[in-house]
């Protein structure tokens, strides 16, 4: 049985959702549930001793960060989601990484939440998550701009650098972020959004029926 412990819009839950689907792996859910604190609860931290989100449970392993189970996956059941050669690798984890270690971890909830409080409210979470994913996508949109993106932003078919893009994107969309500014990162996160196992994986298939989110 593969078991997935995530929260509806965590981006790094999305994440892994994506290449569940991509890899045509089912899997049971488990709701853990952000807003209520039920990432420090014990049956959380039992799996997941930082008490985040996401934890797959999987061929008898207990899998936690994002990034390590997609790879986990990739080298266990295939297909790549990593370019065969070591130059489009690096460029690939470039990508994700500018997305998953730049942007994602200043603009975690948690972090938010914290800005706010001690500024006394003189910049706001949404403000403080605007600036920094600005800021990361006018450096990503640049990166885009090396002529090596395609269809996507390695070439022509989907890679780990769309797989971390996506959940920003919309993380984006939801802060009130301008994406027109962006057309490269715009175009590519436009065909994404086609892509069967993205579009199974959107944060909004998972919403629960009563708020608040």
């Amino acid at each position: 049985m593969v078991r997935l412990h995530d929260y509806w819009r965590s981006s790094a839950s999305y994440r892994v959702r994506i290449v569940l689907g991509l890899f045509g792996i089912a899997y049971d859910r488990v709701v853990v549930d952000l807003l209520e604190g039920a990432q420090r609860a014990t049956a959380n931290l039992r799996l997941n001793k930082q008490g985040l989100v996401p934890t797959l449970e999987i061929d008898g392993l207990v899998l936690t960060q994002s990034l390590a189970i997609v790879e986990y996956l990739e080298d266990s059941r295939g297909p790549m989601i990593l370019p065969p050669d070591p130059g489009g690798r690096a460029r690939v984890r470039a990508l994700a990484d500018a997305i998953a270690m730049e942007i994602a971890p200043v603009c975690a909830m948690y972090v938010r939440k914290h800005v706010e409080g001690l500024s006394g409210g003189t910049m706001t979470a949404i403000e403080w998550q605007q600036h920094y994913i600005t800021r990361g996508f006018a450096a990503l949109e640049a990166m885009l701009g090396d002529g090596l993106a395609g269809q996507f932003c390695h070439g022509d078919t989907v890679t780990l650098a769309d797989i971390v893009l996506m959940p920003q994107v919309y993380s984006a969309v939801r802060a009130g972020v301008d994406l027109t500014v962006y057309p490269r990162l715009a175009a590519i996160a436009g065909r994404l959004a086609e892509v069967p196992a993205f579009a199974a994986a959107h944060p909004d298939r998972f919403r629960p029926a009563k708020g608040p989110f």
